[in-house]
């Protein structure tokens, strides 16, 4: 009998020639735990899958988007960012286990998810937002890297972070104006390529803005991301 990665619950699994089929893709969560998880559903920002409403948009983008796109040197950087969840306190103390105090397997939570959105996203290379070597040290793991090995995806690396500060010490204000945060490594493979960046959190939107500014200077086609969270 599986138990529930988050509450430790026991589960009980009907087997149907469904589930047999899909075992990679069984759930490792239990229903009241993924009621807790809050969907990004309904209109939402054509840029950053931020949910619109009537306050806080211009056209089909949400303000911050709009703000972004205004300006001439982030405008068309990143083409497109889809998240999964609203960043709410389950997914907060989920993504803080399994990111902060090493849960790995906590990841398997989002695979289905995150499987049911990519065959929608058009790429040519997938990367994912690096670590500092510090950060990595700390971790032992990248939380993106993690995801990425979990979905079974070929990925290339093809950033290096050259800050060493955590971004989630930052106010919104720090992070919008920091300087650029990566190096391209893997050049000759960005040329006239459309890339997808794998994340976990997408706050601000400035990191993935720059590895985007970033990998387009350096020759990409397109750059667009998904991650868990918006």
């Amino acid at each position: 009998m599986n138990r529930c990665l988050v509450c430790n619950e026991a589960m009980k699994d009907v087997l149907t020639w469904r589930t047999l089929l899909k075992r990679a893709d069984a759930k490792v969560i239990c229903k009241s735990c993924e009621g807790g998880l809050e969907r990004i559903t309904g209109e939402r920002c054509s840029l950053c899958s931020r949910e619109l409403d009537g306050i806080h948009r211009s056209g089909d983008l949400c303000y911050d988007c709009s703000r972004w796109e205004s300006d001439n040197e982030w405008s068309g950087q990143l083409s497109r960012n889809i998240s999964l969840f609203h960043y709410n306190e389950q997914l907060k103390e989920i993504i803080a286990k399994f990111k902060y105090r090493g849960d790995y397997a906590l990841a398997s939570i989002f695979v289905p998810y995150l499987r049911e959105v990519l065959k929608d996203m058009e790429h040519d290379l997938i990367t994912c937002i690096p670590l500092s070597d510090e950060r990595l040290r700390e971790r032992g793991f990248n939380q993106a890297q993690a995801l990425a090995d979990l979905l079974g995806l070929c990925t290339v690396e093809l950033l290096n972070r050259i800050d060493t500060e955590k971004q989630s010490k930052k106010s919104r204000l720090e992070r919008i104006s920091l300087p650029q945060v990566f190096e391209v490594k893997n050049q000759d493979l960005l040329q006239g390529r459309s890339i997808l960046v794998i994340d976990d959190i997408y706050t601000t939107g400035t990191t993935l803005r720059q590895a985007a500014k970033a990998l387009k200077k350096a020759g990409a086609k397109a750059v667009s991301s998904i991650t868990l969270s918006r």
